[in-house]
């Protein structure tokens, strides 16, 4: 466990992945960072970029999670039971719990999120864009209010390609 005032430990690991180069990241309580990308030194520079305080090793640690989430990939019926360590505001944290409650194969436009939590749809948009865990804080399953897709800080091919994953791979209600 980290001790106030001490240099944060995250462990990290990059892989390939479906959607081009994943970052994993994790602190003693959980996945902290969860990136999608091309370039792995981009990827490794945005982690530094968000923590840069933490002390960060690369050991292999994350060698089970990585997988677990490399299998979500590929299907998407099934999201891995891993810890999470979301750092934000108790806003972004209302926001980031509700997109969690979207199901699988499933969406919501930003107006519908933000009528849900009594929210406007800019300030829900800034929640989303705050995620650091992708896939894991489902922030692809939001759309514009004309159904397209909007924004997603891991590019918008991505994000299609994850919708029409789970389009195809999630069991519907």
């Amino acid at each position: 466990m980290e001790t106030p005032g001490m240099t944060p430990t995250l462990h990290y690991q990059l892989a390939p992945c479906a959607l081009g180069q994943l970052l994993l990241a994790a602190s003693p309580r959980g996945i902290a960072w969860l990136a999608l990308g091309d370039q792995p030194q981009a990827l490794c520079a945005e982690l530094l970029a968000a923590y840069p305080d933490a002390a960060l090793c690369s050991d292999g640690s994350l060698h089970d999670a990585l997988t677990a989430i490399q299998q979500y990939l590929q299907d998407p019926g099934h999201p891995p039971a891993l810890p999470l360590d979301l750092t934000g505001t108790p806003y972004q944290q209302r926001v980031w719990s509700a997109l969690q409650e979207i199901p699988c194969g499933r969406t919501e436009s930003y107006s519908q999120l933000a009528a849900r939590l009594g929210s406007h749809p800019r300030a829900v948009a800034r929640a989303c864009a705050s995620n650091r865990v992708a896939l894991l804080v489902p922030c692809h399953r939001v759309l514009a209010a004309d159904g397209g897709l909007a924004g997603y800080r891991w590019g918008l091919a991505r994000k299609a390609a994850l919708l029409a994953s789970e389009a195809d791979g999630c069991t519907m209600e």
